[in-house]
């Protein structure tokens, strides 16, 4: 495993050549954070000796896989199987062996998809390790940190993969905040949003904000434009980027009146 530089607060990967002393590009922009203790970093070589990677089953076709014990953000990356091939949804910082032996064991990957930069931490490792593309908006190609060989830029609002399933530009918390649109895990189709929409810890309610950390709000007229765009999408299920972030019935109806909400 390399020496590359890993933000320890947010959990991106940087080129040997990035200077440690300039930052973290991702924590000092407004939607992230530097701690008060100031930036710090490890390496995919410390990970590996510190944490472990716990694979669950959501269901079938879906499972999460999440860093314990919490490292960085703390969000699960989850893994799509499609009869096409597998999608993994945002990335974790480590990837271990054992982690790279359950995912071949379940027919590799054939793609790494992503919510926005939060979520990018080491996925030129783990798309060398499968040999599979990343999928970005190009809007977002200022925030990758590394080569862009197995990178394939998406335009526009929204793009297929395969098996129905398709990337969908909802922005907000990034202009091009994505979420998955996934049509055959639940009866109406299921998205996994990262934090593209942020699900409360009480299933009650569902948020869209500028900033999370540092609770920064949307504009109304982005909210609103938000919701239209949401009514044509059809869903019932969401995944979100904590392994407690999980609806699996109405989740469409919870979504439309969390944001009836903001006025």
């Amino acid at each position: 495993m390399n020496q590359f530089p890993i933000c320890t607060t947010c959990g991106t990967q940087y080129r040997p050549d990035h200077a440690p002393e300039l930052g973290c590009p991702i924590c000092l922009d407004d939607r992230q954070y530097v701690p008060e203790t100031g930036q710090t970093w490890t390496s995919l070589s410390e990970l590996d000796k510190h944490y472990s990677v716990i694979i669950r089953p959501l269901q079938a076709h879906l499972y999460e896989l999440k860093m314990v014990p919490t490292f960085a953000i703390g969000q699960r990356a989850l893994l799509l199987k499609t009869p096409e091939g597998n999608i993994l949804w945002d990335c974790i910082a480590l990837l271990n062996e054992p982690t790279v032996a359950f995912i071949r064991a379940n027919g590799g990957l054939r793609a790494i998809a992503f919510s926005h930069p939060h979520y990018y931490t080491t996925m030129h490792e783990w798309a060398e390790t499968f040999d599979c593309p990343i999928y970005i908006h190009e809007h977002d190609q200022p925030w990758i940190y590394g080569p862009l060989g197995r990178v394939r830029l998406w335009s526009g609002a929204e793009t297929a993969l395969w098996s129905g399933v398709k990337l969908i530009n909802v922005g907000g918390h990034f202009p091009e905040s994505s979420i998955l649109h996934v049509p055959f895990l639940s009866a109406h189709g299921t998205l996994l949003c990262g934090d593209t929409f942020y699900i409360a810890p009480s299933k009650r309610h569902i948020a869209v904000m500028y900033s999370y950390p540092n609770r920064i709000p949307l504009p109304i007229a982005e909210v609103q434009r938000i919701k239209a765009l949401m009514q044509t999408i059809p869903f019932d299920a969401m995944h979100g980027f904590y392994d407690d972030q999980n609806i699996d019935h109405h989740a469409k109806t919870l979504l439309f009146t969390s944001l009836d909400r903001y006025r």
